[in-house]
């Protein structure tokens, strides 16, 4: 606690908030506590933490160490030189001792945050590299002022020149992707050679596939031969896992079950060896861990920032069931097969036998790697589709982000809904059933969208590329709002009526066409998968709907909008489009992925880009949000931990300055 409240007085951190006050403070909690660039920094509540037991508390208390202890790998997979620059801006924050009141360091200042928010020197969404308002001179004083005056020659190109690393993962389809791109996942390898690397380990026969190369770099050696460095204990970015490993062997011995004991252990065995069967282990053990009020996330999971679609960043997330909250969720897991025997897929990409689906409301305890400060609401997993296939997947929506998002929101002076919605009738519709519908989409996706279907048999997973992400969450999409709209919804309760569905479904094409393209700079192509597989179906749904006008482009008062005008043949176009897209998937057909993906989610139209971020800027909103992550905190009597407490904080260089203390685990090469 010492070095917290060291950190606190560094950094002009305000005073910890404990959970024990919040029930007297509540009125006084502000979700909303810094902004700046395009982002907005959010706190979160830990809803439900004193109903946990206190070894469940403890089980938490190390599960989330050993998340926060992963902070250093996220950032050298994101480009080799992020750790550096990170350690330069700690250090200036920390002992610059010159002028702190002046415009250039206030602009130093706003950059190290979004270097701290996108852990590292990309935007931690449109992936392209942002630069430092205050001049390289100023900045060069910087670094010369607090000892860093060597390191300058090598860092400030690499902040400061728009052709060295000019975005984390490369779209430009006419050069080579994996040479182009900042990600540190290849070295000296060209995208023909690491697929020609993996086709030869593969074989194609087999039922059960391990994730090839999904924790490691692809490397060239001086001799010319191309092998793997591995991540694990002993390897690459071994002290940082030497750390996870031992904080999972404490939560390993208060765990709730001996499901979950034995799961940890194949975690760290898999952690200490590299060996990918041992994930595989891991994960079909934890996806039949259903009973257990606590659980996590810890590894190297999502491959969104690799330019082939192979290579996973490292992410971490601790959380424990919303049983009030949970049920809705559960109702549509215990009805899988029911949804996955009426989706309007071709019957030969159907489940016969849906398996083990089981969805949640969790809220979390923290954030690490990959989830923070940036998070999801909702998350599926495991990844694998021969796990899905034979042991099923776990689904949750994460009840206090959303929540918190929600509050913020209230927080701000205006709104996006005024502005952008055409109606009164729409903007009424929305506000009557959009958090109700908004949830239950992100229940459909997550629960069932990413655990429908099937691949045939020859079908590789990898085959679809760097195309497969968007098209994943784009087939996860359809499948939500395909059945947003069903009677059957309403039948189980979880809808009051068949009007509410028309909420989503005007927002999900206002944002997918329009509002959505705020988070991109005027001129940029849209190449971020989540946003890409937003405007593939908006836009795809729009063009094929145009003969019928079932969306309609409007202009009013020299403003534009894109209102639904049929909600029933708009639900069949999510139907054809989620058909096409299963099949796609399912067959592996890269060509026909890539040109639904090259025709309709990458290109903005220009006139709309412009007047939609002029239209925005008047609302003086942020359209990125994160999180700071509360602090779990033992308390001791007597030398013994009696409890641990829940303490908010409120300012986000304090906690990015004190994680950097605390849970540094790399070492970068001298420069």
């Amino acid at each position: 606690m010492k070095l917290v409240l060291k950190m606190l007085t560094i950094a002009g951190m305000a005073a910890l908030v404990s959970s024990a006050d919040l029930g007297a403070q509540e009125k006084d909690f502000k979700y909303l506590v810094d902004e700046f660039a395009d982002l907005k920094i959010m706190r979160y509540k830990v809803h439900g933490w004193d109903d946990l037991t206190l070894k469940q508390k403890e089980y938490v208390y190390h599960l989330a160490e050993a998340a926060k202890y992963g902070r250093d790998i996220i950032w050298m997979q994101n480009c080799r030189y992020n750790l550096e620059i990170r350690k330069v801006l700690e250090n200036i924050l920390e002992n610059y001792t010159g002028d702190r009141a002046c415009p250039e360091f206030a602009a130093f200042e706003a950059y190290a945050k979004r270097v701290f928010f996108s852990n590292g020197i990309h935007h931690h969404y449109a992936e392209d590299k942002f630069f430092p308002e205050c001049p390289e001179k100023y900045f060069k004083k910087l670094m010369k002022a607090v000892g860093e005056g060597k390191k300058c020659k090598v860092l400030i190109p690499i902040i400061y020149d728009e052709d060295i690393f000019p975005q984390r993962k490369s779209t430009d389809k006419t050069g080579d992707i994996v040479a182009e791109s900042a990600v540190n996942f290849y070295e000296g390898v060209t995208k023909a050679e690491v697929e020609k690397f993996y086709a030869d380990m593969m074989d194609p026969s087999d039922k059960t596939p391990i994730s090839y190369g999904l924790n490691s770099r692809v490397v060239k050696g001086e001799d010319g031969v191309i092998y793997e460095d591995v991540y694990k204990v002993g390897g690459l970015y071994g002290p940082a896992l030497e750390k996870i490993c031992a904080e999972l062997e404490k939560a390993a011995a208060v765990a709730e079950n001996d499901l979950q004991k034995a799961y940890i252990a194949d975690l760290i065995a898999y952690y200490k060896s590299g060996d990918l069967n041992l994930w595989d282990e891991y994960n079909i053990k934890w996806v039949k861990d259903t009973d257990a009020v606590v659980d996590f996330v810890n590894g190297f999971v999502e491959d969104y920032n690799d330019p082939l679609g192979r290579k996973a960043t490292w992410e971490g997330l601790v959380n424990f069931k919303d049983a009030e909250a949970s049920r809705r969720a559960e109702l549509i897991s215990d009805n899988a097969q029911w949804f996955e025997d009426n989706s309007p897929v071709d019957p030969r990409f159907k489940k016969a036998k849906v398996k083990g689906v089981t969805a949640k409301v969790i809220n979390v305890a923290v954030l690490a790697g990959d989830c923070y400060p940036s998070a999801p609401i909702g998350i599926n997993l495991p990844n694998a589709d021969w796990i899905r296939r034979e042991h099923g997947s776990k689904s949750v929506t994460i009840a206090n982000l959303t929540s918190a998002y929600n509050m913020a929101a209230q927080e701000a002076p205006k709104g996006m809904l005024s502005e952008f919605a055409y109606s009164e009738e729409e903007i009424a519709a929305e506000k009557k059933y959009g958090a109700l519908t908004s949830d239950l989409h992100t229940d459909l996706h997550e629960c069932l969208g990413h655990g429908s279907g099937q691949l045939l048999p020859e079908t590789s997973p990898n085959a679809l590329g760097e195309y497969s992400s968007t098209l994943e969450e784009a087939r996860a999409d359809l499948f939500g709002l395909y059945y947003l709209a069903d009677p059957k919804l309403v039948e189980l309760g979880i809808l009051p009526d068949m009007e509410a569905y028309k909420a989503q479904y005007a927002s999900y094409i206002r944002n997918g066409m329009f509002t959505q393209f705020t988070r991109v700079a005027l001129g940029k192509k849209n190449t971020e998968a989540h946003m890409q597989n937003r405007k593939l179906i908006a836009d795809w749904c729009y063009e094929k709907g145009l003969a019928d006008n079932v969306i309609e482009k409007k202009v009013k008062d020299g403003k534009t909008y894109f209102v639904v005008n049929d909600f029933e043949a708009l639900r069949g176009l999510f139907g054809e489009l989620l058909a096409e897209v299963q099949r796609i998937k399912s067959e592996g057909d890269f060509e026909a992925g890539k040109a639904l993906v090259e025709k309709y989610a990458v290109n903005i139209d220009p006139e709309l880009h412009a007047e939609v971020l002029e239209r925005y800027a008047s609302l003086g909103l942020k359209p990125y949000g994160g999180f700071l992550n509360p602090e779990i905190v033992p308390v001791v009597e007597n030398g013994q931990v009696v409890d641990y407490k829940i303490e908010y904080c409120d300012s986000f260089l304090g906690q990015m300055l004190e994680y950097g203390k605390k849970y540094g685990t790399l070492s970068v090469p001298s420069l």
